[in-house]
């Protein structure tokens, strides 16, 4: 898993309310297990019309916005189906941090997985970040800080669980965290395996 230190990209005003699994990535794409692609289906319904062009009303199909690496977005962000796939359309976009004033429990901890930083704040922040996003310039998000700069200069704290920010720190997603203990792993297996070969038969 990619590691997350500090982030410095264009924030995207998605001042969403609800916005479900279902809004981020429609069932019909849902087939791959392939985490690679799945970007430009992100929002499509939003993002497209029937004839599958661009909906140039629509934030991500603009500039500066369609390089987004950073949203700003609505209540209850990632609600609905637990669909991992939202998250893999959201990263694959080039998203890497959501800041909102709450997230779905499922889809916040999907994103974690996935080397992604999620950010609640109270909603008089959210909503100051969100007039910052509409500027269209960058914002710095450092993680080792737990900070959000903002174009206008402007510092943001955030809070955020110890164990999670070491793991984003760190990249280590659950695979990650389990082969730091590899030498005890292998020993187990050694010593089971000679005592009990009938298991490994």
């Amino acid at each position: 898993m990619q590691k997350f230190t500090v982030l410095k990209g264009v924030a995207a005003p998605l001042p969403l309310v609800n916005c479900d699994t279902d809004i981020i990535m429609p069932k019909q794409f849902l087939k791959t297990i392939k985490r690679a692609g799945l970007g430009k289906s992100a929002f499509f319904d939003m993002r497209y019309d029937d004839t599958g062009a661009e909906r140039p009303e629509f934030v991500l199909n603009q500039e500066p916005y369609r390089h987004a690496t950073i949203m700003v977005t609505g209540a209850n962000f990632g609600c609905g189906s637990s669909r991992e796939h939202a998250p893999w359309g959201i990263l694959d976009f080039g998203v890497r941090c959501i800041i909102g004033t709450s997230f779905a429990d499922i889809f916040f901890n999907n994103c974690a997985k996935n080397g992604m930083l999620l950010i609640t704040l109270p909603q008089a922040q959210v909503d100051k970040l969100t007039a910052q996003a509409q500027t269209g310039k960058d914002f710095t998000v450092d993680l080792e800080k737990q900070t959000i700069t903002t174009p206008d200069g402007a510092v943001t704290p955030f809070d955020i669980d110890a164990t999670r920010r070491h793991n984003l720190l760190n990249g280590l997603d659950d695979i990650g965290l389990t082969l730091q203990h590899i030498d005890k792993i292998k020993a187990f297996e050694a010593k089971q395996k000679a005592e009990q070969p009938w298991l490994y038969a």
